[in-house]
């Protein structure tokens, strides 16, 4: 009996003959989605006709924004709040007509999880630093580039707190460094996202910030200017904001908006 050559034979099976040839698409995402895009990356590579593979990078949403000014080559930028999609728009490095904003956010305060800090009722005139202690830091993403530490400003701003609590925080260069100083106990307590907290053992969630101390988290997806464009980037979008990633965007604690 004569056999067929393996890689005819490979090449005939459905999946991997689509998936032949497929550069990868790149992702460039705030480092708060990366428990759920991971998630989603075999649920894509199921659903998609061609099956191309997936290339993430996650950091803080200014620093994928300016490397992408710079001339890294993504396909899509999934940002953590508006200003820095908004940075892209400006400079024209992202393509209009396609942005969305199909997820939301809260901001929530965590403690680690073994530690006796009680729930902690966050208002105007709530005193966090009494909290604190006498040499204790409050970690959060830096307020000058990272947006949960934007978003980390705005509350304690309103709750009248940030004129005592700006020089003790423990400024992280991304909402999941920030969790981990919290994770590890080197911070009594952190500013982070809801979903930080729910992906996260070694925190434990004491408190939710009101939605009227700062401005609503949502974020944005576009895809970038790229010449030429990958054939799947706009099939991948559409995917990422449709209602088959619903319920994975949901399960690790996002919510869902209209866009």
């Amino acid at each position: 009996m004569r056999r067929r050559p393996l890689l005819a034979t490979l090449l005939a099976m459905p999946g991997l003959a689509r998936a032949q040839g497929q550069p990868p698409l790149t992702v460039f995402a705030a480092a708060s989605l990366q428990d759920a895009l991971r998630a989603l990356e075999p649920a894509w590579r199921a659903a998609s006709a061609e099956g191309a593979p997936l290339r993430l990078s996650f950091a803080a949403s200014s620093a994928l924004a300016r490397q992408i000014e710079q001339g890294a080559p993504a396909d899509l930028f999934l940002s953590a709040d508006e200003p820095w999609m908004d940075y892209l728009a400006e400079r024209r490095l992202i393509l209009p007509e396609t942005r969305v904003s199909p997820l939301g956010n809260a901001l929530v305060l965590v403690a680690p999880a073994d530690a006796r800090q009680g729930p902690v009722a966050l208002g105007r005139g709530t005193d966090l630093a009494a909290l604190l202690g006498p040499g204790g830091r409050i970690a959060t993403g830096d307020p000058a580039h990272v947006p949960a530490g934007r978003y980390a400003q705005a509350a304690l701003d309103w709750m009248g707190q940030w004129g005592a609590l700006a020089p003790r925080l423990a400024r992280a260069d991304n909402v999941r460094s920030a969790l981990l100083l919290v994770e590890r106990g080197e911070a009594p307590l952190g500013i982070v996202y809801a979903t930080d907290a729910v992906a996260s053992r070694g925190v434990k969630l004491v408190g939710t910030f009101p939605a009227e101390s700062h401005v609503p988290i949502t974020y944005p997806f576009a895809l970038t200017v790229r010449q030429p464009p990958h054939p799947q980037a706009r099939a991948l979008l559409a995917f990422l904001a449709g209602p088959d990633a619903a319920g994975t965007w949901q399960r690790f604690g996002f919510t869902l908006r209209a866009g």
